[in-house]
């Protein structure tokens, strides 16, 4: 059920423009308008979640559909050989639109993200 204060809401229901790069039953994807990465797509489910925190094992065919989508776009963009799918969750883990949603991001080398094993593990 959609959110009423939801842009991501909005963007999927036709309300708002966005650059669609793809759409599956389960969600939609869309340029990142504030890019991180050369390519920085955002991959947001049409049901309204707030984030992953709220999910459950009832979600796996839903969220099944959701990361196929995330590797079509990512393909379609040219990044197959390397990206990154992130999602946040509240404010204090950086997310900023309280709708559960990922972030494809490609196009350059990324950074590896430190795990605080030491190289040995």
């Amino acid at each position: 059920m959609p959110d009423q204060d939801c842009i991501f809401c909005d963007i999927i229901a036709g309300d708002l423009p966005s650059d669609q790069v793809g759409e599956n039953e389960a969600a939609v994807a869309f340029r990142d308008i504030n890019p991180r990465a050369p390519v920085h797509l955002l991959v947001v489910p049409r049901r309204h979640r707030t984030s992953a925190h709220d999910l459950t094992a009832h979600d796996g065919d839903e969220l099944a559909q959701v990361f196929t989508l995330a590797r079509e776009v990512a393909e379609a963009a040219g990044t197959a050989d390397g990206y990154r799918v992130v999602t946040n969750v509240g404010r204090g883990g950086g997310q900023m639109v309280d709708h559960l949603h990922f972030h494809v991001l490609g196009g350059r080398q990324l950074r590896h993200i430190d795990s605080g094993a030491s190289p040995q593990d």
